[in-house]
Formats: C-alpha cells, sequence, structure tokens
C-alpha cells in the first residue's frame, strides 16, 4: 500500500519544528479531508459533509469506543485536526498522512494559545469547535511514525502547539471541500 519510508530521529523532527511554528494563525487551508469507514481503513476525499450529531459524514465516529459513561459517542471527539504542517513532517510523503487517524488537516496554529477549548472554525458552510480533551498519539501513531515522532508530539514543546492535533466537535453542519479554508471566528 504504502512504501517503506524510513522514519525521523528526534532531531530531524526537531529541525522541522520552526516552519511548524510559522503556521498561519487566523485562517489555513483545508489539505486534506480522511474518512474513517471502519477501523484501520482510511477514505481521502475531496469534500465531505460535516453533521453536527453524526461527525463526518461516512466516518466510523458514532461506532468507535470512544464513548461516554453512557454508552453514547462522545461528540467532543467527532472530529480530529491535525496541523497540515506536522502531518507533512512526520509522514514525509502526503499519501502517508491518512495513516495518521484525522479526519481533517488544515494549515493553521493549533496550539493552546491560538486555538484554546471553545473556539470556533468557518470551513466551508459548516462551524467546528475545538473541544478540551487532549489529542495524543498511541501505538498505531508509533508503528507508522516511530518511536521519536511520539516523543517529539507529545513532549512539552509538541503539547504546547498541538503537533499530534486536536479534537474538535461540529456546531453548525455543513459542507467542506479540500482547499477551503478554515477561519478563526470570533
Amino acid at each position: 500500500m504504502h512504501q517503506s519510508i524510513q522514519h525521523l530521529t528526534r532531531g530531524q523532527l526537531e529541525a522541522g519544528l520552526d516552519r511548524i511554528r510559522a503556521a498561519p494563525k487566523d485562517e489555513g487551508v483545508l489539505e486534506l479531508i480522511v474518512r474513517r469507514p471502519a477501523v484501520g481503513a482510511r477514505e481521502v476525499v475531496q469534500e465531505g459533509a460535516l453533521d453536527a450529531e453524526h461527525g463526518l459524514g461516512g466516518d466510523s465516529w458514532r461506532m468507535r469506543e470512544l464513548s461516554r459513561r453512557d454508552g453514547a459517542p462522545d461528540p467532543h471527539l467527532q472530529l480530529t485536526i491535525m496541523n497540515a504542517r506536522a502531518a507533512a513532517l512526520v509522514a514525509q510523503d502526503k499519501d502517508r498522512w491518512a495513516l495518521a487517524g484525522d479526519q481533517l488537516f488544515i494549515d493553521i496554529d493549533l496550539s493552546d494559545e491560538n486555538l484554546p477549548p471553545g473556539t470556533r472554525l468557518e470551513a466551508g458552510t459548516a462551524v467546528i469547535e475545538v473541544t478540551p480533551e487532549p489529542h495524543t498519539g498511541c501505538g498505531k501513531f508509533v508503528e507508522r511514525f516511530g518511536v521519536d515522532a511520539m516523543k517529539f508530539v507529545n513532549s512539552p514543546t509538541g503539547r504546547r502547539y498541538n503537533l499530534r492535533g486536536i479534537n474538535a466537535k461540529v456546531v453548525q453542519s455543513g459542507r467542506i471541500r479540500v482547499g477551503d479554508l478554515a477561519r478563526k471566528l470570533g
């Protein structure tokens, strides 16, 4: 499926940090949309529907084990967003970005300072809201991008800039497409 790529070292990853820090603050391009129709499956799409109840159309978010105590899917975990520059660095090849498991890849500063929980982003005709739940890498992230990538994204600097990404929920249903600008509201 994907060609074998040598994982980057911590030093190589840290050398890319300045480019990530230079990501736009107020608006950035939606570079990739990925649906996860089943565990381990990825579908890269050019456009999609975001729904306040169901998340990204065609995605398996509602069926995943990310649920509340009552067993219902947690709306605060509907979407995961990764900084496109961070994805480009750890994945090395855009064909490998989807392996991260996130649905939206946006060229925007995802730091807590820039996009704290409660911040809203408009993309296409949809509006999403950053939620407070942390988004951290898992064993699959290590397998796909290496131990050093996991340590990098979960380091104090990586956490400050949310290099592994952020969680969000849909607050206004609408359509999105690759190339849309995601704009910070308010």
